[in-house]
């Protein structure tokens, strides 16, 4: 095979390293039958409107049969559709419009745990001795009744809960409804690959993986140790579960076998993977679990997901996942269903467009899958709900401190014209918020310099700027608020990019701006002359070099 051929062969496996991910969550993208919670037809007929964005990657977040206590990340039966988002031909309508726009169709895979009302767990929790008695991570208590350690669940208290019929404890990392599934039995592990190939057989083309260090346990049950550094990236610092350092509880190193076998099951269908992670060293994780080429295809974490919105902390994030990373590929998000949204955690009390345009410019010029999340091409902020209203048990247990993950998952606006904003004809799940309306897609839709519009335009335009999707990462020094970077791919000029992430106008000197030619067409506003670089408030410049 020549060079050429050999590099084309290459870019056609890792596909996904160009593609760009649109985020949608079920329950608020659109309700098609009026019962006020979205579903598979309402998001089939918005379809086109995700394909007009120019994305690649559409991840739809759970959709299964689910008591819905953590609202789908409990799943009961994972091989179905629940009746609330409708069913099976609902889901391969979906597939084949999807896929008729060029869409592909990533789905969750909740592994690490399932609802208590699933019939394994059933099964599991009647007695000792029943073929899946050892499905679930169980264990005794200490002779004072206690659990058997210290760990602790993300959505707060004791990792443990009591079982009366075995009188034992079962571990659950979430909910106590949700127990943790037993990964050391070949037993669970072959369940979840089979669940999963019933979803490729159907044309799925890929799988945002839930938590995906949470699979092992330590099977001595040690206790953690405290925290030396608080884990504030993955859990609000009100939540004591970032006092500990967890690594009895999860991140076991059996899941990279795991991985491995999840791996080879997708290369049968051409299927990719990307991982959540959420753990003491992210980065790492997120390395380890993307090297080689036999485990996850991509994995993000909950670093960019923070408030912390300065350039040294995004240059830090890339640059120490480079470092460590063997050949594997990092996606990163800045907003998703578990994060106050983008507008509100960045942009404070100046969340305007042009924060969200200056966002976006960022975002796709890191080197990575950028992954986007539903609303944010729109500019959404952070709905304000009342305690009354709130959903997210997560949110009820730690408030008023932390108001959980309701505010981000509000329906989506898509006119102005109508009650609830054309998102359902009944009463909503979660209430439209208001000031969305104002910003709708339908009203967006006109404006041709509108968040939504330049978010098209940007897609469009790096889509024909491959250093931008193929090429290295190099960064500059500078002052803050300003990023500087550029990305070099043979055969093509550097690409320099400059981005003021404040609300400032500024003008900065920078060496590696020196004979570069300014580059057209992305929508941001900014100036070189020489190595003086003059950037508006939250503006940005892209200029080659040779």
């Amino acid at each position: 095979m020549n060079k050429d051929l050999a590099q084309h062969s290459d870019e056609k496996a890792t596909w996904y390293r160009e593609a760009i991910i649109y985020q949608v969550y079920p329950r608020s993208f659109l309700d098609s039958n009026g019962d006020g919670i979205g579903d598979l037809p309402g998001i089939t007929s918005k379809l086109d409107y995700i394909a007009s964005l120019g994305v690649d990657i559409v991840w739809l977040s759970p959709y299964f049969k689910s008591p819905m206590k953590d609202f789908g990340y409990d799943i009961s039966d994972y091989c179905d559709v629940d009746p609330m988002f409708g069913t099976l031909s609902d889901f391969d309508a979906l597939i084949a419009k999807a896929h008729g726009l060029g869409l592909k169709i990533m789905i969750d895979q909740v592994m690490s745990h399932t609802a208590d009302v699933h019939p394994w767990f059933v099964e599991s929790r009647k007695s000792r001795d029943n073929p899946k008695a050892d499905w679930y991570v169980w264990a005794d208590p200490l002779p004072d009744g206690n659990p058997p350690n210290n760990w602790l669940s993300v959505f707060g208290g004791s990792s443990w809960q009591w079982d009366s019929r075995r009188k034992q404890y079962y571990l659950h990392n979430f909910l106590a409804s949700q127990p943790d599934m037993n990964f050391h039995s070949p037993d669970v592990q072959q369940a979840h690959l089979d669940a999963l190939r019933f979803w490729l057989a159907r044309g799925v083309d890929g799988v945002r993986m839930d938590a995906c260090n949470f699979h092992f346990h330590d099977t001595k049950l040690r206790s953690n140790p405290a925290a030396t550094k608080r884990d504030t990236a993955t859990v609000t610092d009100v939540n004591p579960y970032g006092m500990q350092s967890h690594i009895y509880d999860k991140t076991q190193p059996e899941n990279l076998a795991f991985l491995q076998k999840i791996r080879t099951l997708l290369n049968e269908f051409g299927a990719v993977a990307i991982g959540e992670v959420g753990a003491d060293d992210a980065l790492g994780v997120m390395a380890e679990y993307t090297a080689d080429g036999d485990k996850l295809h991509m994995a993000y974490s909950f670093n960019l997901l923070t408030p912390q919105f300065s350039a040294a902390h995004i240059r830090t994030q890339v640059e120490e996942f480079e470092a460590r990373v063997k050949g594997g590929w990092a996606s990163w998000s800045v907003g998703n269903h578990d994060a106050i949204r983008v507008m509100t955690r960045w942009g404070g009390d100046n969340p305007t467009p042009a924060l969200a345009k200056l966002v976006l410019a960022m975002q796709l010029s890191l080197k990575g899958t950028p992954c986007l999340y539903q609303g944010d091409e729109l500019a959404l902020t952070e709905a304000d709900v009342p305690f009354e209203l709130l959903q997210d048990p997560y949110g009820i247990t730690f408030w008023p401190e932390f108001k959980g993950r309701d505010g981000c998952r509000t329906p989506i606006p898509w006119t102005s014209e109508k009650p609830n904003a054309g998102f359902t004809t009944g009463k909503p799940w979660l209430p439209v918020a208001e000031p969305h309306i104002a910003v709708a897609a339908s009203v967006q839709e006109s404006d041709p310099e509108s968040p939504l519009n330049f978010a098209r335009r940007l897609i469009a335009w790096r889509r024909n700027t491959p250093q931008l999707t193929r090429g290295e990462i190099v960064f500059f020094d500078a002052p803050e608020p300003v990023l500087a970077l550029r990305r070099d791919l043979a055969g093509h000029p550097g690409v320099v990019a400059v981005f003021n992430l404040g609300a400032k106008p500024i003008e900065v000197d920078l060496p590696a701006v020196a004979g570069a030619v300014a580059m057209t067409g992305h929508g941001l506003h900014g100036s070189v002359n020489g190595t003086k670089v003059t950037l508006p408030a939250f503006g940005g410049w892209f200029g080659t070099v040779e």
